[in-house]
C-alpha cells in the first residue's frame, strides 16, 4: 500500500469526487463515524458500505476510517458494531479510544491493545492508526515511547506490524471562524515524536493540518511527517463557493437551517456574532448540504477543491 501524504475528510460527495478524479496516490480518503458510518452519517446518505462500494467502482485510493472507536459516532457507544463493520472495507482503521479516557491513560492503552487484536482475527489484513490528536488527549514524547514499547512487547510481531501510522503532535488546532490553524506549533515536540516512532519502523500522521501554508507543511514533511489529514479546509472551499452563487434569499433559508442544526457551537466562541450569516454558515454549512437544494454547481466546486489539493506541496 503506497503512503499518500493527504488524507480528505470526505465532507461531501463533491469532495470525494475531487479526490477521485485527480486519480493521485497523493491523497486517501478518511471518513469520521458522524460523517458516513455503518448506520448512515451526515454525507450524500451514504452509510460505509454503500460509500465503499461508491468510492471502489472509481478507484483504488486508499480508504481509512478517521476516531473509530467509543463515543466517536452520532451517539454515545463502545464503538464496537463500527469497528466490526469498518474491518471489512476500510484498508485502515484509526483506533480512538481516547475520548473516554480522563485521567487513566492505560484505559486507552488497554483498549487499543484489546481491539487491534480483536480486529486483527476478523481481519489480518487490515492496518491501524493509533493515539490521537491533541484536541482530545495530549500524549507527551515519554509517554509515546512508553506506549509503543509496551505495544511491540506484548502484541503478536504480526499485529505490532500492522500499524501503519502513529498520530504525533506537534501543537495545531483548527479556528473555522477565521479559517486559519490555531496550534502553537513545537517543532523540537514534533522531531522528539518523529524520532521515537522512527526507532520502531513506524510511520507518523499528524492531524487538522488545515489552512498551514506551504511553507509549514513543508516544515513538518522534512522534520520525519509522513502524512496528514486535513478536513474542514476543504469543506469550507465547497461552502464559500455556494455562497458565492446564492441569492440573498437562498442564503437567509440557509442560514437559518445551519443555525438550528446547531452545529456551530462547537467552534465558536462566547463573542461570536450569530446573526452574521454568511460567517455561521462558513463554520458549519458542510454539516447540512444535504438539508437544503444547494446551487447546482458541482464543476465549479471541484474545480476550487483541485486547485487547493494540487497546490499542496
Amino acid at each position: 500500500m503506497k503512503t499518500p501524504k493527504y488524507f480528505i475528510c470526505p465532507m461531501s460527495k463533491q469532495i470525494v469526487d475531487s479526490v477521485l478524479e485527480l486519480q493521485s496516490d497523493r491523497f486517501g480518503l478518511l471518513p469520521t463515524r458522524r460523517q458516513i458510518d455503518f448506520d448512515g452519517g451526515y454525507v450524500n446518505g451514504w452509510d460505509t458500505t454503500t460509500f465503499h462500494k461508491y468510492v471502489r467502482s472509481k478507484s483504488d485510493v486508499v480508504l481509512e476510517r478517521d476516531h473509530s472507536g467509543p463515543n466517536q459516532g452520532k451517539i454515545e457507544d463502545d464503538g464496537f458494531l463500527s469497528y466490526v463493520n469498518d474491518a471489512k472495507y476500510f484498508d485502515i482503521i484509526h483506533i480512538d479510544p481516547w475520548k473516554i479516557v480522563v485521567d487513566d491513560k492505560s484505559i486507552g492503552i488497554a483498549q487499543t491493545f484489546d481491539t487491534m487484536n480483536y480486529l486483527y482475527h476478523i481481519n489480518p489484513n487490515l492496518k491501524y492508526e493509533i493515539l490521537t490528536e491533541e484536541a482530545i488527549i495530549r500524549i507527551e514524547d515519554f509517554e509515546l515511547n512508553s506506549i509503543l514499547t509496551f505495544l511491540n512487547d506484548n502484541l503478536k510481531e504480526e499485529i505490532f506490524s500492522n500499524i501503519e501510522f502513529v498520530v504525533i503532535q506537534s501543537g495545531v488546532g483548527l479556528d473555522l471562524v477565521n479559517m486559519k490553524n490555531s496550534g502553537k506549533f513545537n517543532l523540537q515536540r514534533l522531531k522528539s515524536m518523529v524520532e521515537i516512532c522512527k526507532r520502531f519502523d513506524k510511520k507518523t500522521k499528524e492531524h487538522n493540518g488545515d489552512y498551514l501554508t506551504n511553507e509549514e507543511l513543508e516544515i513538518r514533511f522534512n522534520s520525519g511527517v509522513d502524512s496528514l489529514n486535513i478536513g474542514p479546509e476543504i469543506a469550507q472551499i465547497q461552502t464559500l463557493t455556494y455562497l458565492e452563487h446564492m441569492s440573498e434569499n437562498q442564503i437567509d433559508e440557509f442560514y437559518q437551517i445551519c443555525f438550528d442544526s446547531k452545529k456551530w457551537e462547537k467552534w465558536v466562541k462566547s463573542d461570536f456574532d450569530i446573526n452574521d450569516k454568511r460567517k455561521l454558515i462558513q463554520v458549519c454549512g458542510h454539516y447540512c448540504y444535504d438539508l437544503y437544494e444547494l446551487p447546482n454547481i458541482d464543476s465549479v466546486i471541484k474545480e476550487n477543491i483541485q486547485n487547493k489539493l494540487n497546490s499542496l506541496p
